[in-house]
C-alpha cells in the first residue's frame, strides 16, 4: 500500500515516546522518513496537554516532551480544520476524522477503540499501528 499522507493520533505519539522500541515508535519513524504527517492545531494542542497530564509526566521526561513537540510541529503539515457532523463515540475523536479530510490523508494511525471500529472513514484508512506497519510492508 503506498501511503503518502497520515495522521497519527495523539495516543500513538504518546506511546511511541514511552516505548522506544515498540510498533508505535516504528509506525512514527517510518512516518517522519517515508510519508507526510498531518496533523491540526487542535490535535498539537492536545499532544501538549496529554503530555503535560501527571501520569504521562512521569513517563516522559521535560527534554522527551518537547523534543516530541518541535519535532512533530516540525515535521507535520500542520492544516486549518473545517467540523464534521458528528461521527464518533467520544466527539473530540472528530478532529482527528476531520484533520484526515483536511489532509487528504490515505490513513489515521491510532490505538483508539472509538476510531478504529469505524475501519474506514470517506476512504481514510484506519488502522492500528501494527495493521498500519504490515500495510506498508515493515511489519516485522
Amino acid at each position: 500500500m503506498k501511503i503518502e499522507r497520515v495522521v497519527i493520533d495523539t495516543n500513538v505519539l504518546i506511546s511511541a515516546i514511552i516505548s522506544p522500541h515498540g510498533k508505535p515508535r516504528r509506525c512514527v519513524d517510518w512516518c517522519l522518513d517515508n510519508a507526510t504527517i498531518v496533523a491540526s492545531a487542535e490535535m498539537l494542542a492536545e499532544l501538549e496537554t496529554r503530555l503535560a497530564r501527571p501520569r504521562i509526566a512521569k513517563l516522559v521526561t521535560p527534554l522527551q516532551r518537547t523534543a516530541v513537540l518541535v519535532t512533530v510541529r516540525e515535521a507535520a503539515l500542520v492544516l486549518p480544520v473545517s467540523p464534521i457532523p458528528p461521527t464518533c463515540r467520544d466527539s473530540d475523536d472528530d478532529i482527528v476524522l476531520a484533520t484526515g479530510i483536511s489532509g487528504r490523508a490515505a490513513c489515521i494511525v491510532t490505538g483508539d477503540q472509538d476510531l478504529l471500529v469505524l475501519d474506514l472513514f470517506r476512504d481514510i484508512r484506519i488502522l492500528t499501528p501494527a495493521d498500519f506497519l504490515e500495510a506498508v510492508g515493515a511489519g516485522t
